[in-house]
């Protein structure tokens, strides 16, 4: 119902978006539309029709896409069953608003406002999506924040008019996402529906396929050194320093933050289910088993691709000259891959370098720093920053206080 009814939201500005497209150019024809649009951009008269209907499209996928305003249905869906979020949740649902302003993106072109709304939006969720995921116990919600976060990283690089390397990014995030899911679902299942992760432990032993599984998808996901993961995101943090403005140091600097929580979080996932000590009830333990024949096949194959979806397909997606797109998207200048792929060799490592040293200092004294100075902080993000509070306070509550009084 929460999914539904916060869809609806982003559904009816998709709406406006496209009648508005309709007035402009009597067609919602992809060819009719972008031509028409290349005609407008050369006339000032028509430079509020197309923010306008760039601003509508982008609040349709900042609802469908699960960007920080509209994100708290995303991780309540996380209900369903595994296999269902593998699938709905990892690469196609969710993925469907970034991919909307990937195909559109011959119209975002001509909205250089719109673009840095969804720069500052997109690493806006990212950042917020993977501090709250530093916070969670159970082990699908761990996941539906990095879902939440990578989503993010997806739009900001739309904002950063880098859509061929959205497209990369959102193409290696569903390869690692489906598989950190059916290994999470696979190891509920194993310990009797059980999805607290305080509850497990110890599984490194017991369930050592899982643990490779995991382990391997999760370094994908933390953008580790030649996994997926590091092809596209870091090359997201590249170009968006390499625009040479304040906005996109920054930007970067916000988007490096957030990769070093996503190693933590990683982390701490694969510490508490699978090395630290064990905190399930002995006839979980007694009843776990391995993997069937049929779960090894798909995880071992999504895990291949976790592995080296980046390194054999980043020449068709981002490479220099690939005519892979044809002229079905927007595609970065050239010289902006050139400068990135010439960048210092610090600046390329600096996001994995400062987040493998944190995870480190955490590992290693994790009792030190955690005391009761951070509690305030715990409580701030394990309540999400209030949003659900908010949402219900002076949304939800005045909507139904309307309806009773109305009807």
């Amino acid at each position: 119902m929460k999914a539904m009814v916060v869809n609806r939201v982003g559904d009816f500005a998709l709406t406006i978006g496209l009648a508005l497209l309709f007035v402009g150019c009597r067609s919602l024809d992809f060819g009719i539309v972008f031509a028409s649009f290349n005609l407008f951009a050369q006339t000032r008269s028509y430079g509020l029709l197309i923010d306008l209907v760039c601003l509508f499209l982008f609040i349709g996928a900042v609802g469908k896409s699960a960007q920080i305003g509209l994100h708290t249905w995303l991780p309540d869906a996380m209900e369903g069953p595994s296999p269902v979020s593998a699938l709905i949740h990892a690469a196609t649902m969710v993925t469907a608003g970034i991919f909307l302003i990937i195909r559109s993106s011959n119209l975002f072109a001509h909205s250089t406002n719109i673009a840095t709304v969804m720069a500052i939006v997109g690493v806006a969720t990212a950042f917020f999506a993977a501090s709250v995921g530093l916070v969670q116990f159970d082990i699908k919600k761990t996941v539906a924040y990095s879902t939440c976060s990578q989503l993010g990283y997806m739009m900001f690089a739309n904002g950063m008019m880098q859509y061929s390397t959205s497209l990369f990014h959102l193409f290696n995030h569903a390869f690692f996402k489906a598989l950190l899911f059916l290994a999470a679902g696979s190891i509920i299942h194993s310990m009797g529906n059980q999805q607290d992760m305080r509850k497990m432990g110890g599984l490194m032993q017991i369930l050592p396929f899982f643990y490779v599984i995991i382990s391997i998808a999760s370094l994908a996901l933390a953008g580790f050194l030649f996994y997926a993961g590091f092809y596209s995101k870091d090359l997201i943090l590249e170009t968006s320093i390499m625009t040479y403005r304040v906005e996109g140091l920054f930007l970067y600097w916000l988007g490096t933050l957030t990769a070093i929580f996503t190693a933590t979080y990683s982390t701490n996932l694969i510490a508490n289910v699978f090395v630290e000590e064990t905190n399930a009830a002995r006839p979980t333990l007694a009843a776990l088993h391995s993997a069937a024949g049929i779960e090894i096949f798909a995880l071992s194959f999504l895990a291949m691709g976790s592995l080296f979806s980046g390194y054999c397909c980043k020449d068709l997606f981002i490479g220099l000259g690939t005519d892979f797109f044809k002229q079905s998207l927007v595609l970065a200048p050239v010289n902006v891959y050139t400068a990135a792929e010439f960048l210092p060799l610090w600046l390329k490592l600096l996001p994995t370098v400062l987040s493998l040293s944190v995870v480190w200092i955490l590992v290693k004294d994790a009792d030190d720093w955690l005391d009761l100075r951070l509690y305030n902080v715990f409580h701030f993000l394990s309540n999400k920053w209030y949003f659900n509070t908010l949402q219900n306070h002076f949304v939800g509550m005045p909507t139904l206080r309307a309806g009773y009084l109305t009807f």
